[in-house]
């Protein structure tokens, strides 16, 4: 399977509309299920971090102040991407800064995104909610660090992407379910998924059992 960068920033506030930046940014690349290479910096925003960003993140404006500058960090984490395609969680919000920052170095920014807040709505319906921190309580996968801190919640990310591959693949019978799937499955409506993925299914040869509708509590995933 081909390499996908998983992604998340931590910024100084939600939108690059509005003038917020980055404040760090981590991506894990991952291989059949399996990171085989991470990146993180924080950088220098050049501008205040408020103390509700401070107090959700524990960035001060200590550590961008010496940090890199956006610019620097953001040539060299295109670099480490390529033109792998990409995922996040709540990947509306990822995908602007990555977008805006890019275009201010004048570099193309077309890489496509999977969302795992959208894959897990339609994968994973019997959850409490999609947040990332009840997603990883939910399925008890294994703890990355801080909430909140850009690399561990790319490496949660990547667990919890993990696991939803193996749903695709043992309850769904897709035995590799690429970026390219995973795009078209987050465009599908909830009442759409069963069927979706059972033409998926057809196509490959395997036949579905459909979308998992219990209620109970999964087991531990493995790392």
């Amino acid at each position: 399977m081909p390499t996908i960068a998983i992604i998340d920033f931590e910024t100084t506030g939600m939108s690059p509309d509005l003038g917020d930046r980055p404040t760090e940014v981590a991506i894990v690349l991952t291989e059949n299920g399996t990171v085989v290479d991470r990146f993180q910096s924080l950088m220098n925003p050049g501008m205040y971090v408020s103390s509700f960003i401070t107090q959700l993140t524990g960035i001060t404006n200590a550590m961008v102040k010496a940090a890199p500058s956006v610019a620097q960090v953001m040539a060299d984490a295109a670099r480490f991407v390529g033109h792998s395609p990409m995922v996040a969680h709540n990947a509306s919000f990822d995908r602007k800064f990555w977008q805006a920052e890019l275009r201010r170095l004048g570099q193309p920014a077309d890489h496509p995104f999977a969302c795992t807040v959208l894959l897990a709505r339609r994968l994973l319906p019997q959850a409490p909610n999609h947040q990332l921190g009840t997603l990883a309580q939910f399925l008890r996968l294994p703890s990355t660090g801080r909430a909140h801190r850009a690399l561990a919640d790319a490496e949660m990310t990547a667990e919890l992407l993990h696991h939803m591959h193996r749903v695709l693949q043992t309850q769904h019978g897709i035995p590799h379910p690429n970026h390219s799937l995973l795009m078209g499955l987050q465009t599908c409506t909830k009442a759409t998924v069963p069927a979706w993925l059972k033409r998926q299914a057809v196509a490959l040869g395997q036949p579905s059992t459909g979308v998992q509708s219990s209620t109970r509590q999964p087991s531990r995933s493995a790392t």
